[in-house]
């Protein structure tokens, strides 16, 4: 029959396009899990499972037209169908090129984060084409190619042939193909349909993301935040949700409040009480590793401002990152706060206002508050949380004259401290404290930097994020050198910390050692000291407003390093993944998955027995972080 025939060849065209995407990652990535003992083969199979989703789903519309419409359609039927299908090839080409630059990115395939920076297309494309000029490209010559050789070639679209046979032949067969298609979609004869979590069969995560279908890997998780935003989380358990908070309560050793409307709100009595509270200036680095930094036991040379000034401060050595997203940093650094499910609180419409802050902390103390950043504070509505929870004043990109240079992401953070720097000055002068955020730019692809202030490694491209590195390194240098020439810098606690690693690389389902980043807390009056103890980005903040002088009482989720109460922890986020991790042992929350525990050991993970208590202790933190959310709960 012509039309069971056209359907399977298109229904074989799309997985053939699929499999030969699949195969291309497969081998581009074959040595990163070559000596693993999962079966990757595997992936073809599941893989096969997600691209009929696919491919059936996009026939469903073409066995509607073409068995029910009568003949006297066909030449508009088969005028949409050759549209239809062009679009639908060029659509599946388009994505499964896209993947492989997205991938070398972010270690996943192309997920709702592929489809958030869609909204930046300014920023998105002169990053692309900075860094990916040749994938771009071939990328366009094989689109043109494809659409050329598709619609010359008219026995690939010849539907007018289907309406040869007889319209009630055609019109039976649309129930066993419709039929055929509806299996196809789901995938799985069992009690649920087959979704994304069918891909993710073994403990290898980049062997799992080869698995996956790229499309369907964007479309259910659109599906996902329409449907349910954040509010399905029995995707990772069940637990009563008082159950939940007083789990959390009792691993962080925050007891809840009586005040229901900030459970974790509490006053916390400085160990350095000061009659001058001093200054807070958190300067977040972008996507900057321990892996770079010699005193956190990284590589030697590509940081020495950072090495010379962490023997001045607090330095720690042990410290964790929320995520692997800036936004997700900035909620650590700023708010104190672990990692949401779903879209980071930045994002997020119950957190635009009266979420907690910094400012907001210290905005009744005759703080003044300032965010500055080199580049367009919208991007990831970064202007409109921090100005609506109490930041009073946003200094971005159209606010620097005359920089010395600027990049595809903004200007340079030469120029950036140097403005910070002016700022400062002249509140001091006024004799008006303040709390301020930086944000750097320049460790960031296609990693933009000015020439000529700092000497190149050898051997590799100019633009690399080693480069990227030194010139960030270069820039702290420069800040805490102008800074000590004025008379704030005594009266300021500078903390100096990662937003989050560069990309997450590696096969570990959460790959650990790659949330590890450094930060140093210094200014005037700050004892050397060097933290080996496990912390996190809200530990980070307790002890930067402990050693301000001042008593505070905040709901920040993590204690000052100079407390008997703080705990040895970390909530690490990726994606729609969890890991909590007490001492060196690790539980992993997965949606729709068993709870994992793993040893964290030579920073690789170790699978161990079930630690049914560290799971539960996981999944109450997920929970907890929703429910502060979702009842505006977290200020």
């Amino acid at each position: 029959m012509k039309l069971i025939k056209t359907l399977f060849y298109y229904f074989l065209a799309f997985v053939s396009l699929f499999f030969i995407g699949r195969l291309v990652l497969f081998s581009l990535y074959f040595e990163r899990f070559a000596q693993s003992d999962v079966n990757y083969w595997l992936s073809f199979l599941y893989g096969l499972k997600m691209d009929a989703i696919v491919a059936s789903a996009a026939l469903i519309l073409p066995l509607i037209l073409l068995s029910c419409l009568p003949k006297q359609t066909k030449k508009c039927v088969s005028q949409f169908l050759t549209t239809y299908f062009l679009i639908a090839f060029l659509l599946f080409i388009f994505i499964e090129s896209a993947t492989l630059p997205f991938f070398a990115e972010y270690d996943v395939r192309p997920n709702f984060l592929f489809v958030e920076y869609l909204a930046y297309p300014k920023e998105v494309f002169n990053m692309i084409l900075a860094a990916y000029k040749l994938e771009v490209f071939l990328s366009a010559i094989l689109l043109i190619g494809s659409a050329y050789f598709y619609l010359t070639n008219k026995k690939f679209h010849n539907f007018e042939a289907v309406f040869e046979t007889h319209y009630f032949i055609r019109f039976i067969l649309f129930f066993p193909l419709a039929l055929v298609l509806a299996l196809g979609i789901r995938s799985s004869l069992g009690h649920r349909p087959a979704n994304i979590s069918d891909a993710m069969y073994s403990s290898d995560r980049i062997v799992n993301e080869v698995a996956k279908n790229s499309l369907y890997s964007i479309a259910y998780a659109l599906y996902r935040d329409a449907k349910y935003g954040n509010s399905k989380l029995d995707i990772y358990g069940e637990m009563d949700i008082k159950e939940a908070m007083a789990r959390v309560s009792q691993a962080l050793n925050i007891k809840l409040s009586i005040n229901g409307d900030s459970p974790f709100s509490r006053e916390e009595i400085s160990h350095f009480p000061a009659v001058k509270p001093k200054n807070l200036v958190i300067f977040l680095q972008e996507s900057l590793g321990s892996q770079f930094v010699e005193v956190t036991s990284g590589e030697a040379g590509l940081t020495p401002n950072f090495n010379r000034l962490s023997q001045e401060g607090v330095l720690f050595r042990n410290l964790f990152s929320n995520g692997t997203r800036s936004i997700r940093g900035i909620a650590g650094s700023v708010s104190g706060n672990f990692s949401v499910p779903g879209k980071g609180v930045i994002k997020r419409n119950k957190s635009q206002n009266g979420f907690f802050t910094v400012a907001s902390l210290l905005k009744p103390l005759g703080y003044h508050s300032m965010f500055i950043y080199g580049g367009e504070s919208r991007f990831d509505n970064m202007k409109g949380w921090f100005l609506g929870n109490g930041f009073d004043e946003i200094i971005e990109q159209s606010n620097f004259i005359n920089p010395e240079y600027t990049g595809t992401w903004g200007v340079s953070d030469g120029d950036m401290v140097i403005r910070a720097n002016q700022e400062f000055k002249q509140l001091s002068e006024k004799q008006r404290p303040f709390v301020a955020v930086m944000f750097s730019t320049s460790n960031h692809s296609p990693f933009d930097f000015p020439s000529g202030k700092i000497d190149l490694i050898e051997g590799i491209p100019e633009k690399s994020e080693l480069n990227a590195i030194k010139y960030a390194d270069y820039a702290i240098g420069e800040f805490i050198k102008m800074a000590k020439k004025e008379a704030y810098y005594d009266d300021t606690v500078f903390v100096i910390v990662a937003d989050h690693n560069i990309r997450v690389r590696g096969s570990d389902m959460l790959p650990v050692k790659l949330y590890h980043i450094p930060g140093m807390i210094l200014g005037g009056g700050v004892e050397p000291q060097k933290v080996e103890r496990l912390s996190t980005q809200p530990d980070v903040l307790a002890t930067a407003l402990d050693l301000t002088g001042q008593s505070l009482t905040y709901p920040v989720l993590g204690h000052s390093v100079f407390s008997d109460k703080k705990k040895d922890l970390s909530l690490m986020q990726f994606n729609d993944t969890y890991a909590l991790r007490i001492a060196d042992k690790v539980a992993v929350l997965r949606p729709e998955k068993e709870a994992l525990t793993f040893i964290y050991q030579d920073e690789k993970m170790v699978p161990t027995e079930h630690d049914k208590k560290l799971e539960k202790i996981a999944l109450a933190f997920i929970l907890t972080m929703n429910r502060l959310y979702e009842e505006r709960l977290f200020k």
